[in-house]
C-alpha cells in the first residue's frame, strides 16, 4: 500500500494562496514539484502532526514564518562558483564596462553574499571598484542579514581560494578577509560598494538602470510563465548593451527577448544587441 503524503497537491495550492494573501510573498510561479518537495522536508523537520498545524503555524505565527521563508527558498551559493563564469566576466565582460563612467551590477538571488563579495574582488582587481555600485537583492530578509555581514565561515576559505585562482585571481586571497575565531571577515572596502536590499522577482519592479545583471540558479525553481516575466523584468532593467549572466541550466532562448540578446561564445552571458 503506497504512503500517504501529508500534504496534498491542493494543499500546497491552498498555502500558496494564504501566504500570498497574508504576507504578500507570491509564490503561484514557482515550480510545484520543488515547492512541494520543499514543504515536505520542512513538515518532516519540524515534526507537524497535521497539515492544519503546519498552516495555522504558517499563517498566525510571524517568526515560524520567517523560518518557512528561509526553507522554501533555496540559498545554495559560494565563492566564484564557476570559475570558467568568474573568468569570462574578468577578461571579457568587465573590461568592456570599464570605459563607461560608472558601473551598477545587480545581483538578483543574492542569497548570503558570496557572490556580491566575489564580484567587488573582480571590481577592484580591475581598478573598477571605485566607480561601480552593487546592488544585491534577494527575497528572504535572513540571508541579505547575513550577507551584509561579509563573514563567511573560514573552513570554506581553501575553496573558495581554489575557485578565486581558477578564475584568474592572482592574488593571496586570505589578503581580502581576517579570520575572526571560525569565521573570515571580509575587507569593509569592498562593503562599501554593496547595496543589500529585499526584491522580489515575482511582484516587484524595476528600480534601476543597470550595466550587468547577474541572476544564476534562481529561474530554474520557476514555471516557464514566471521565467519570461523575470526575465522582461531584466530586459526592462538593462541598459542597451549591457550583459545578463544566466545559470549554467538557463536561458533566454525561446523567450520573448530572445530576439535582442546575442550570447557570449562559451557562457550563459547574454549582451543587449538592441531596445
Amino acid at each position: 500500500m503506497p504512503i500517504l503524503s501529508p500534504i496534498t497537491d491542493e494543499q500546497v495550492e491552498i498555502l500558496i494562496s494564504d501566504v500570498l494573501e497574508q504576507y504578500g510573498y507570491d509564490f503561484t510561479g514557482y515550480s510545484r514539484a520543488s515547492l512541494k518537495r520543499r514543504l515536505l522536508r520542512l513538515y518532516g523537520l519540524d515534526k507537524m502532526v497535521s497539515f492544519a498545524e503546519f498552516r495555522y503555524r504558517i499563517c498566525n505565527d510571524s517568526f515560524y514564518f520567517k523560518r518557512f521563508v528561509e526553507q522554501i527558498t533555496v540559498n545554495v551559493t559560494e565563492m566564484f562558483r564557476d570559475p570558467g563564469f568568474y573568468k569570462t566576466l574578468r577578461d571579457k565582460v568587465l573590461p568592456n564596462l570599464g570605459t563607461y563612467p560608472f558601473i551598477r551590477v545587480w545581483l538578483a538571488g543574492c542569497s548570503t553574499g558570496e557572490e556580491a563579495y566575489s564580484m567587488a574582488i573582480l571590481l577592484k582587481e580591475l581598478n573598477l571598484l571605485h566607480k561601480s555600485l552593487i546592488y544585491a537583492t534577494d527575497i528572504n530578509p535572513t540571508v541579505l542579514e547575513k550577507a551584509a555581514q561579509g563573514m563567511f565561515p573560514l573552513s570554506q576559505m581553501k575553496h573558495y581560494s581554489e575557485n578565486y585562482i581558477a578564475s584568474g585571481g592572482t592574488k593571496d586571497f586570505s589578503s581580502y578577509y581576517m579570520a575572526n575565531y571560525s569565521l573570515a571577515k571580509f575587507d569593509n572596502e569592498l562593503k562599501t560598494k554593496m547595496i543589500f536590499s529585499t526584491h522580489n522577482l515575482v511582484s516587484d519592479h524595476s528600480f534601476n538602470e543597470f550595466q550587468l545583471i547577474l541572476c544564476r540558479n534562481v529561474l530554474i525553481y520557476f514555471d516557464r510563465d514566471l521565467q519570461f516575466k523575470v526575465l522582461q523584468l531584466f530586459d526592462n532593467s538593462l541598459e542597451n548593451l549591457g550583459y545578463l549572466a544566466l545559470g549554467t541550466k538557463e536561458t533566454t532562448d525561446f523567450s520573448p527577448i530572445s530576439k535582442r540578446y546575442k550570447r557570449l561564445e562559451t557562457d550563459k552571458i547574454w549582451r543587449k544587441v538592441s531596445e
